[in-house]
């Protein structure tokens, strides 16, 4: 692994696996910018962090309602960003004709649309970088051909999507030596998953999750672009 200390973007770090990777990447000693809409379970994850090598920059941040000037008051002085990882994600498990239109752009706005407006507006950082990351967490349930569960249609393609903006933005990007790769996780023990299937219990936890994405996040650019990474010992 890399010894290089790292400038690190981590969206949907308020609990679950961001929260963890959070932690995990800080343990290694990098810098980490949490962005999450609850101020509380920031502080809470920036007092775990205390005793780490690295740590851990606080930033609440509505994804659902994206506003630009925050992030460049918190940004301003900061010249690279060397790994983007998209990771926050919200949850509809609804009967697809019951599924009303607001409910639908609310998933699309938290699980696409702000992807892309945080690549956006993390390009010139990333550049800067020359050898940098981008990770979009993406769902098993959003791959071509993996078992699908009735009530997940509108989360799951909308996850599905990230695969293909991932691909695309690999060759974008390809002269600006950024990376871009996506992770379609399996079940994981986290609320969310819990708010899915009550009933079931994931073989994977988030913090051994996020060992993986982080070692992935560091690492996996350098020989790998434009790919979708199944991560699941399960499905779902």
């Amino acid at each position: 692994m890399t010894n290089s200390l790292k400038n690190i973007v981590i969206t949907g770090a308020s609990s679950g696996i961001g929260y963890y990777t959070a932690l995990n990447l800080a343990r290694l000693g990098h810098h980490i910018y949490v962005l999450a809409r609850s101020k509380d379970k920031l502080n809470n994850l920036v007092l775990e962090s205390k005793e780490l090598s690295g740590n851990i920059i606080p930033i609440t941040f509505d994804l659902s309602q994206f506003d630009k000037g925050i992030l460049e008051k918190h940004f301003k002085g900061i010249d690279k960003i060397d790994v983007l990882i998209n990771n926050a994600g919200l949850l509809l498990n609804k009967d697809f004709l019951e599924i009303r239109e607001e409910e639908i752009l609310d998933v699309l706005q938290v699980n696409y649309i702000s992807v892309i407006k945080c690549i956006q507006f993390f390009h010139k950082k990333l550049k800067k970088a020359k050898d940098s990351h981008i990770v979009n967490i993406s769902s098993v349930g959003g791959v071509t051909g993996s078992v699908k569960f009735p009530g997940l249609s509108i989360y799951s393609s909308s996850k599905g999507a990230l695969s293909i903006l991932s691909e695309c933005l690999a060759k974008d990007f390809q002269e600006d030596n950024i990376a871009v790769n996506c992770l379609a996780l399996g079940a994981v023990n986290t609320d969310m998953l819990k708010k899915a299937f009550p009933d079931y219990e994931a073989q994977t936890s988030p913090i051994k999750m996020a060992e993986y994405i982080s070692n992935f996040a560091l690492n996996s650019h350098r020989v790998i672009n434009g790919v979708t990474q199944v991560v699941s010992v399960s499905n779902p």
